[in-house]
């Protein structure tokens, strides 16, 4: 599973999902690979992944700054690949100057480039 993202038509959103792809050690965070659902979920609880999102959210404030882009939410995923369940970093980034249409073509070009950058930041895949 590459970087998904998915624009909101009917709001100034983007949810973006990012897997874990391989061990991330810095992080403590060893297995990244579950055959099933529920065994992701300690992996989410933990002080690693917790670590990863402080560090998640810290590159997005530097990334996003000056965009026009903001977080509305950051959080951990449980994410779906063939008969493979992953952790992953979810996020919901908002244009802050549209209203309640959707999100620009600018704010849609950078929010694919915040997700690109921030996956090579933190080594997700």
């Amino acid at each position: 599973m590459a970087i998904g993202i998915e624009y909101d038509a009917n709001a100034p959103t983007a949810a973006v999902e990012l897997p874990i792809k391989h061990p991330l050690p810095d992080y403590d965070l060893q297995e990244v690979e579950a055959s099933v659902p529920r065994e992701v979920d300690p992996i989410l609880a933990s002080q690693g992944f917790k670590d990863l999102l402080d560090e998640a959210r810290s590159v997005l404030g530097a990334l996003l700054d000056g965009t026009g882009l903001e977080i509305a939410q950051l959080t951990g995923a449980i994410c779906h690949e063939g008969a493979v369940f992953r952790p992953g970093l979810w996020l919901v980034l908002r244009e802050s100057a549209a209203a309640s249409q959707a999100m620009s073509a600018s704010a849609r070009a950078h929010v694919a480039r915040v997700a690109e950058q921030l996956r090579a930041r933190l080594s997700l895949a």
